[in-house]
């Protein structure tokens, strides 16, 4: 199953509290692990400038998790989410991959709002 479906069928429409956004640095990163009836769901979030960002943790090129340390998702520069296999980097408000790879390829965004200080998971 192609994992935008999979994450759509997962959030059935609904809505998902996954962290507080205090808890989230500026800038930052955070892995979260989804677990649903249909199983379970790796995503990560970025905080750049008070914005947040989510994606599906799944690299582009080879499929593999982004990260090799909890929640580092990040370059040693904050600027760019860093793939830890190969190195590829990615802007981190759009996902598309700039340098690696895949260049050209983009990380699987998630749809993300704030509630009252929360970061919410949303799918409609």
């Amino acid at each position: 199953m192609a994992l935008l479906a999979w994450y759509n069928m997962m959030c059935e429409g609904g809505k998902i509290a996954l962290c507080r956004l205090q808890d989230l640095p500026d800038p930052g990163s955070r892995g979260i692990t989804l677990d649903t009836r249909y199983g379970s769901l790796e995503i990560f979030l970025v905080r750049k400038c008070n914005e947040i960002y989510g994606y599906i943790n799944h690299c582009p090129h080879t499929g593999v998790n982004l990260d090799w340390v909890q929640d580092q998702f990040l370059d040693p520069s904050g600027g760019f989410i860093q793939c830890a296999t190969h190195g590829a980097l990615f802007r981190i408000e759009d996902g598309v991959c700039l340098r690696g790879p895949c260049v050209g390829a983009r990380l699987r965004p998630i749809e993300l709002q704030l509630e009252q200080g929360k970061v919410i998971l949303i799918s409609r």
